[in-house]
């Protein structure tokens, strides 16, 4: 016969087991959370990146290395994360001696190094539909707008409309990566900068893609085929005026407001662009 003190007492057994149970998960989700974070890779003594005499960054593959090693020991999923995707960056794999390469193939599986790459490329996706839907707005023109993966610099280039350079996509990017990073320590932009290319000259604008997590991970660059404007479409009134055409092509016409109050009260009275100082 089971008496009433023996339902308390189950009860209140019951919640004990039930409380420890609860209490060891709470633990062991906090547990699993810290794994999962960390220090920046920027305050151990291995970054990888040194300062050069004229003020550029340098892979540094001894200070990898040591990081290599540091973190199969000692667990920090950010920072071993950082080193992996820097790593990767700068073809780390080929610069190793084989017995390196398979501590480092260590360190990617114990961090899931494989997953860097793709939370990368699908970080990257909709920065490349921005590239391919304003490259399509002004195509022909001779404004070439492309994107860089610079998690994978030998293949970086994933997106590309109104070719005027000649590259194709999962080409590859040079110093680009480098000078980003340069230039983020000068607190410099990367805009409206020249290059002449034996007698090609372009106008072009860089603009760095930045990950909390990885810092530099893409960057999206436009290109002005400079020589097409001044040698084919500045050639007679005739191509400035098709180039005009095309550059202010359209696909459809809505009826939607842009401007201010102030801008639409000038426009419905006459006033036809915004350097229109009559009214």
């Amino acid at each position: 016969m089971i008496t009433g003190s023996d339902i308390t007492v189950n009860i209140i057994a019951s919640i004990i087991a039930s409380s420890i149970l609860l209490a060891a998960g709470f633990l062991w989700g906090k547990y699993k959370e810290r794994r999962k974070f960390g220090s920046n890779l920027e305050e151990y003594d291995f970054y990888p990146y040194t300062i050069n005499r004229d003020n550029v960054p340098e892979f540094n593959l001894k200070d990898f290395r040591l990081g290599t090693h540091y973190f199969l020991k000692n667990n920090d999923y950010t920072a071993a994360r950082q080193l992996i995707f820097i790593g990767e960056q700068n073809n780390v794999r080929g610069q190793l001696e084989p017995a390196e390469q398979k501590v480092y193939a260590k360190l990617f599986e114990k961090y899931e190094g494989r997953k860097i790459a793709d939370d990368t490329a699908e970080y990257l996706e909709n920065y490349a539909r921005m590239v391919r839907l304003i490259g399509k707005s002004f195509p022909n023109t001779g404004i070439e707008i492309l994107l860089h993966n610079l998690a994978d610099p030998s293949h970086s280039l994933i997106a590309l409309e109104n070719n005027v350079t000649g590259r194709h996509l999962r080409d590859g990017t040079t110093n680009l990566l480098i000078d980003l990073k340069k230039r983020q320590l000068l607190h410099e932009d990367k805009l409206n900068y020249e290059l002449n290319i034996g007698a090609r000259k372009f106008k072009c604008t860089t603009i760095p893609i930045v990950r909390k997590e990885f810092g530099v991970v893409g960057a999206i660059c436009i290109n002005i085929d400079v020589n097409f404007l001044t040698d084919e479409v500045m050639k007679s009134q005739d191509r400035i005026e098709a180039w005009f055409k095309t550059f202010c092509r359209i696909d459809m016409q809505l009826e939607e407001n842009i401007l201010s109050k102030d801008e639409y009260a000038k426009a419905t009275k006459g006033k036809r662009h915004f350097k229109d100082e009559a009214f």
